[in-house]
């Protein structure tokens, strides 16, 4: 125990290397896409950028406020001198980091006979393999766990389901009343259902399920009702929170659930699957699952402690839970189901117990380890930086031509947001449907404060125009992918803003 904080240190260490190199891995594929370069994984970086050069705060956000993810991503803006993609890179490491440091809380003390640091890196590093086997550009795939790394697709709500599930552990464990840590877990339910509802459904409602059935079984029943009642009073506080933020908030999320449309939610994640099992990766990703779903089962039926059982309750339940209500609800969006990667990685901490070897044994393995991190953080900078700086002619045509214009120009959600993100100005783009009316949704508003445009800016993902052009003269510009068509000088009225 003397040594405890080594091993602390080691840990992070160890879990940084594995971020790096998870990182490196998948923006190497073209999984990178979706990291840098999809329209809904903009968001976060265009309302930071926004706030930041004082372009206004009246933003269209989803149901979704994003507001942990952007406060980070304000602070790595602000301290890194690096490029925006970049930023998105390195902050898709922390938030790697920031699971190994979830984990680790729910893994518990240091005590004789128990190893939480070593297993909570051996689970940050499960998680790890699992995004690595994910390679395809599509946000809607079962490949669920690389979602992490973005910063838009709930990364906080990811962090703050597994440290509700470590607060919880902790008041198990620890004898008497302990109401500081009862706050702590109403506060991150509270901020995590403040800025994602989907906070409710991936830890109020299963992790309730999970208090209350122990509370059925459980001697300390007074403690598991205190624990529910908490988690709900946290709930209720995040959601009523919410108010306040309702003019920003363009979808309230009820119009999701479909519960008529339940056969065709299960056809739906039925494809999914069959499609993730399509390949030898996919194959890798699901035997890692099941295989820690059957550790969790076994580990809650032989639990020696309130703590291990919730934990290794919480995951299996979390994820046959949420798959069980997302076709209940009759949805159709495979990033709801990210619980079925992380939460059965916690079966590996729900004890973690010291594995018996030789001394010579165990240096052996920590040397061998700690060379293989070493190594694989070192060949992976140089593939995230090469990413990050990757030069995009068919981009930086746009740009170019844009901010030389001083035109404003309009395009569509899909086609508009990457160069909108890397404008040097990003009002003179707006965003706009294929008729020309605003498209108020994961934007800025003020944007449509301008009444006009003279150019359009199209790719493949744009919809056929409907928009008369009269007897203009267009100047069509090619950039690649990209199409400007330029109208000046001439200009199109815009049209009234919907969502």
């Amino acid at each position: 125990m003397r040594h405890g904080w080594v091993r602390e240190v080691a840990g992070w260490l160890s879990a940084a290397a594995i971020a790096v190199i998870v990182t490196g891995q998948v923006v190497s594929t073209a999984r990178g896409e979706l990291l840098l370069r999809d329209g809904d994984s903009l968001v976060v970086p265009m309302f930071v950028r926004s706030v930041l050069e004082g372009q206004g705060w009246d933003w269209a956000m989803s149901t979704v406020l994003f507001l942990p993810e952007s406060a980070l991503f304000a602070l790595l803006h602000l301290v890194l001198p690096i490029g925006i993609d970049a930023v998105m890179l390195v902050n898709a490491a922390v938030n790697v980091l920031a699971l190994y440091g979830a984990i680790r809380f729910v893994a518990g003390r240091r005590d004789d006979g128990r190893a939480p640091v070593a297993w909570s890196v051996i689970a940050v590093a499960v998680f790890g393999l699992l995004a690595v086997t994910e390679v395809s550009a599509s946000r809607d795939s079962l490949e669920l766990a690389s979602l992490l790394l973005t910063t838009t697709y709930y990364s906080a709500t990811v962090i703050a389901v597994v440290v509700s599930i470590g607060i919880a552990r902790r008041l198990c464990d620890r004898p008497g009343s302990r109401r500081g840590m009862l706050i702590a877990l109403a506060a991150v339910a509270a901020v995590a259902s403040l800025s994602n509802p989907l906070y409710l459904v991936w830890a109020t409602v299963p992790l309730g399920a999970v208090l209350g059935f122990a509370a059925l079984r459980e001697n300390d029943r007074a403690r598991m009702l205190s624990l529910l009642w908490w988690l709900l009073g946290g709930t209720a506080v995040g959601l009523l929170g919410r108010i306040p933020f309702s003019a920003w908030i363009e979808n309230s999320g009820l119009g999701y659930a479909r519960p008529q449309l339940w056969p065709e939610s299960a056809q739906y994640y039925g494809d999914l699957l069959t499609q993730r099992l399509s390949t030898p990766l996919g194959w890798v990703a699901a035997a890692v699952i099941v295989a820690l779903l059957v550790l969790a089962v076994r580990r809650t039926l032989r639990a020696s402690s309130r703590g291990e059982r919730l934990v290794a309750a919480s995951a299996w339940m979390l994820p046959v839970l949420v798959v069980v209500g997302a076709i209940a609800l009759g949805t159709n969006a495979a990033r709801y189901l990210e619980p079925v990667v992380f939460a059965p990685i916690l079966a590996l901490v729900a004890a973690p117990r010291t594995l018996r070897f030789s001394p010579a044994v165990r240096r052996t393995a920590t040397a061998a380890a700690a060379v293989l991190l070493l190594v694989g953080a070192g060949l992976n900078v140089p593939r995230s930086a090469t990413a990050a700086t990757a030069p995009d002619a068919d981009l930086a045509c746009v740009t170019d031509w844009i901010d030389e214009s001083g035109q404003t120009g309009a395009g569509q959600f899909w086609t508009v947001r990457l160069p909108k993100l890397h404008l040097a100005d990003p009002t003179q783009l707006i965003q706009v449907d294929h008729r020309l009316n605003g498209y108020s949704w994961l934007v800025n508003r003020a944007d449509f404060d301008t009444t006009s445009v003279s150019f359009l800016l199209a790719d493949e993902k744009t919809q056929s125009w409907e928009v008369s052009l009269g007897t203009m003269e267009i100047d069509v510009v090619d950039c690649g992918r990209y199409t400007i068509y330029d109208l000046a000088p001439e200009e199109l009225p815009l049209g009234f803003p919907h969502s």
